[in-house]
């Protein structure tokens, strides 16, 4: 007898679809509460760092290079105060099979899908990890699909969305091309169910585990070659797995003292499942429209519990506009001769203005390129802009208005950044915790989970539970 394929149907069976399709049973790391087993979870891939370089490895993964940016720390210095402007370096990660570090996400998941005999693998992404996981799937003989929320009601897509579908066709996978709204999930789901394909999600353990090696890699890297640890690493936020990730890997490095700032593209006002703004935006990702959710609720994700939880590791969150990236997009090439982004160079748009503000003999490290061309280069991005009402300026990119305009900063003096209230943010996170999973008195696990999950304390969780009139039965485990 055949399944019901409604919408409701198929929604209330997903924990069972997502069991079969990730082979990981979500809830022997639950506890029935606020808190689940997080660490316990991550050691569910199987693999230490070891094997997973060198399962990367196998797949001409990692091992990328590190640049250091002279030109452009020198212009920094000129708009720094005497003695500031730390040194600039970047990870190129755009050196990787499928041009991201995404690629280190996939190729964990992709062998894992092989090894436990999946024929094929499906992701749902409109950017980088597309391409990655039907390279890495080319590579290992496995069919692949990549679902992607592409168009508007009006059949119109994004230059870069485009792009990133031709990279994957490119790779022999297919794609399923929705437009913007809720039957994205709906139709990732019955993919799963009908093909019995496993569900790389970017949001699994074995995903966020993948990133982890850049973290220790970039560590390992500039023991090498500076002696020390970089002061800063600046890395570009989505949906929270690359910050994590990384994160996760400085800390297996033994690099405890590196500060972590996280980056996003500042899409204020606009609405991302909103049909008619969905091409107001000149950035698919690495912006505030899946920063702030994700980390404000990580488990919104195409999984049960996401591995991605941000606030665990950020040490400080800034916000860079648009037109900053895109200028920066051009400078990287212009000055330095390296073409990469844009989505990127948020990070270092940020990267520019942090260093500024340390001494000339600290390291900021941009934690990651990625590859340019076709509609993923910042031309088409602006002409796409133009076309969709979006006024190009040359000014003060503080004065951006998402959805309205893109401002060009006229010169490097008028790059910005906008500092996030991550106390604000940590608030809004614990308050979905409690929305979310319906709960009206706290355990001392509750409580020992919230304070590692915002990386706070037992007085910050305390009050927050306190403002939202929820009892914590003892003290923190």
């Amino acid at each position: 007898m055949s399944k019901d394929r409604s919408f409701s149907a198929v929604m209330a069976r997903k924990q069972e679809i997502m069991k079969k399709s990730v082979g990981i049973d979500y809830e022997i790391f639950e506890s029935g509460s606020i808190s689940f087993d997080y660490e316990r979870m991550m050691k569910e891939t199987g693999y230490s760092l070891k094997e997973i370089e060198e399962i990367q490895k196998q797949t001409s993964v990692g091992n990328t290079p590190l640049y250091e940016l002279r030109n452009i720390t020198k212009l920094a210095r000129k708009y720094a105060e005497p003695g500031k402007g730390a040194r600039i370096f970047i990870k190129d990660e755009a050196s990787n099979p499928s041009g991201s570090f995404k690629a280190r996400r996939a190729a964990t998941a992709v062998y894992h899908a092989q090894r436990l005999g999946y024929k094929g693998v499906i992701a749902a992404t409109s950017g980088n990890y597309g391409a990655a996981v039907a390279s890495q799937a080319a590579m290992r003989g496995l069919k692949c699909i990549i679902v992607q929320e592409c168009y508007d009601s009006r059949g119109v897509g994004q230059p870069e969305i485009i792009e990133k579908a031709r990279a994957c066709e490119a790779y022999g996978a297919e794609v399923v091309q929705l437009s913007v709204g809720p039957e994205l999930f709906y139709s990732f789901l019955l993919l799963l169910e009908d093909t019995g394909y496993f569900n790389a999600s970017l949001y699994t353990p074995f995903g966020i585990a993948g990133v982890e090696t850049l973290g220790y890699e970039l560590s390992m890297q500039f023991r090498e070659q500076e002696g020390r640890d970089p002061d800063v690493v600046v890395i570009t936020n989505a949906g929270g797995g690359n910050l994590t990730g990384t994160a996760r890997g400085l800390i297996k490095a033994g690099a405890l003292d590196t500060e972590i700032v996280g980056a996003s593209v500042s899409l204020a006002g606009l609405h991302m499942a909103s049909d008619t703004q969905f091409n107001k935006k000149s950035f698919t990702t690495g912006h505030t429209g899946f920063g702030i959710p994700f980390a404000t609720w990580p488990d919104r994700s195409d999984v049960p519990r996401s591995a991605a939880r941000p606030l665990r590791y950020i040490d400080r969150y800034v916000t860079v506009n648009q037109g900053s990236v895109f200028y920066m997009t051009e400078l990287l090439a212009q000055v330095e001769g390296l073409e990469r982004g844009p989505a990127g160079n948020t990070a270092l748009a940020a990267a520019f203005k942090v260093a500024q503000e340390l001494d000339q003999d600290q390291i900021v490290v941009v934690q990651e390129t990625e590859y340019t061309g076709a509609g993923k280069h910042i031309l088409p991005q602006l002409t796409f802009a133009k076309e969709n009402g979006i006024e190009i300026l040359i000014g003060d990119p503080s004065q951006e208005i998402p959805g309205k305009n893109i401002i060009l900063p006229k010169d490097p003096g008028h790059l910005c950044i906008e500092e996030l209230d991550l106390e604000k943010t940590r608030k809004s996170y614990i308050r979905n915790c409690i929305t979310n999973n319906n709960i009206d008195k706290a355990t001392a696990e509750d409580l020992a989970f919230l304070i590692a999950d915002t990386k706070s304390n037992e007085e910050f969780v305390r009050a927050a539970l306190t403002e939202l009139g929820i009892e914590v039965e003892m003290e923190a485990k």
